[in-house]
């Protein structure tokens, strides 16, 4: 069963958890069929390419229950979605401009009974909340992101790690990081999990 490749790193996760992660391949699947927010190829690797890969942020941050969390571009809810299901006790807002991808985020998030995670059609430049993190997924060079989510970020620190922006990217990232070079954290995915795939994947930290 494909969901096996979660466990495999969380073995910890509880009933509801792990139900809730099972539920996604029929309905990503279901709704795919209507709405293509995965490409057609990549939904049979749906939990290594979308789901795990999503879940590479909690290998490098453990949030604190009450931890706020702007998931931006959040297309058909990844990262945001599985980071939820990880963490029932802080609140996830995902925001996209593609409102029928939002759609499939609020239709899969309802469907699963999650309480914690708000999908919302929105663009980044008229989001006015504060968080302690944005995370996003590959959504447009760092430097473009910072100059929208800046005012986003909470001064009020909750975790182990100060507040910031942490993006899933791949390839090289020495050009989008040069700004931020004395500050920003790159870390390989492949330090976390040992499937081939996730080789010249990053997680980026940018504290605040």
């Amino acid at each position: 069963m494909a969901v096996e490749i979660i466990r495999k790193y969380f073995p910890d996760l509880t009933d509801l958890q792990l139900q809730q992660f099972e539920q996604l391949d029929t309905l990503y699947r279901d709704w795919n069929a209507k709405i293509n927010v995965i490409s057609r190829k990549d939904i049979d690797s749906l939990y290594e390419h979308h789901v795990l890969h999503s879940l590479a942020i909690a290998r490098v941050i453990q949030f604190r229950a009450g931890t706020h969390i702007l998931d931006f571009g959040t297309g058909g809810g990844f990262p945001g979605i599985p980071l939820a299901i990880l963490f029932p006790e802080c609140t996830f807002r995902l925001i996209d401009g593609t409102g029928k991808k939002i759609r499939v985020a609020q239709e899969v998030a309802n469907s699963i009974g999650l309480k914690n995670c708000s999908p919302i059609h929105m663009r980044g430049e008229e989001e006015k909340g504060l968080y302690d993190f944005i995370v996003s997924r590959a959504v447009m060079p760092l430097p473009d992101l910072v100059k929208i989510v800046r005012k986003n970020i909470s001064k009020e620190q909750r975790n182990a790690l100060p507040n910031g922006i942490i993006c899933l990217k791949g390839g090289n990232l020495q050009e989008e990081m040069r700004p931020f070079h004395k500050i920003v954290e790159l870390t390989d995915i492949s330090r976390f999990f040992d499937e081939e795939w996730f080789r010249e994947k990053h997680v980026i930290y940018l504290p605040f």
